[in-house]
């Protein structure tokens, strides 16, 4: 049976690390924090901006707050990427050849609706996708399974036909936790940070259905997600 394949957003779709560091970044200095934004999100990249903001504050922060402090980077980053929006190379080309191929296609990614017609919508991505499931979908974002497990519900997709495209170490866990097999997109991590993909791609120039299709004959199974790795991410800067 031919793969489904479920695309997150950030740092896949499109290459936006660097800005979305910057604006949480710019909301520290605001708030007179000295975290290290690109550091942080290397730990925690595809969590929700609330959960990833818990982990700033030294003290208990009411969640009506840590909502308006992550509107308040979401502000930032819609001004400071809002005319560098582009789709990681290769990307609309795959996305032809593997509908074209049957391939189901499916996004799943912690952002709200807004975020997600604000990238996918701008860029005339939407067509490309049979389902797409962000935060309002489900009630636990990534790290856990809940987003990809969705999807694959919604696509019609067993876990173990479905191949994830991944940039993040807590949503390559996610994705294994979900009983899925994983592509690594490395636009914001060294390859060695991932635990077990089927290959770690920079961009999808030259990446086809049929190599795809070989990669996944190479893995006999999704791997089992790796605890320690996962716990790693979540330890305070």
């Amino acid at each position: 049976m031919k793969p489904a394949l479920i695309f997150d957003m950030d740092g896949v779709l499109i290459d936006n690390t660097p800005v979305q560091a910057r604006a949480f970044q710019l909301l520290f200095r605001d708030l007179g924090l000295t975290t290290n934004a690109r550091q942080l999100l290397r730990r925690l990249n595809g969590m929700p901006a609330t959960n990833i903001l818990k982990t700033v504050f030294r003290h208990p922060v009411p969640e009506k707050q840590l909502k308006e402090y992550a509107s308040q980077r979401e502000f930032l980053y819609r001004t400071l990427y809002w005319n560098k929006r582009r789709e990681t190379p290769g990307l609309t080309a795959f996305l032809r050849a593997a509908r074209a191929a049957g391939f189901k296609i499916g996004l799943g990614t912690g952002s709200p609706p807004e975020t997600i017609g604000y990238i996918i919508d701008h860029l005339d991505l939407r067509r490309y996708f049979d389902v797409v499931v962000g935060k309002a979908d489900v009630d636990r974002g990534k790290p856990h399974a809940d987003t990809f497990a969705v999807v694959a519900h919604k696509l019609g997709a067993e876990p173990e036909d479905c191949i994830v495209f991944e940039d993040a170490v807590l949503g390559e866990q996610a994705a294994y936790k979900a009983g899925m097999r994983v592509v690594a997109v490395a636009s914001g991590l060294p390859a060695k940070a991932f635990q077990a993909p089927l290959a770690i791609i920079k961009d999808f120039t030259g990446l086809t259905p049929e190599r795809l299709l070989a990669l996944r004959e190479l893995q006999a199974q999704a791997p089992k997600p790796d605890k320690q790795r996962a716990q790693r991410q979540y330890m305070h800067l």
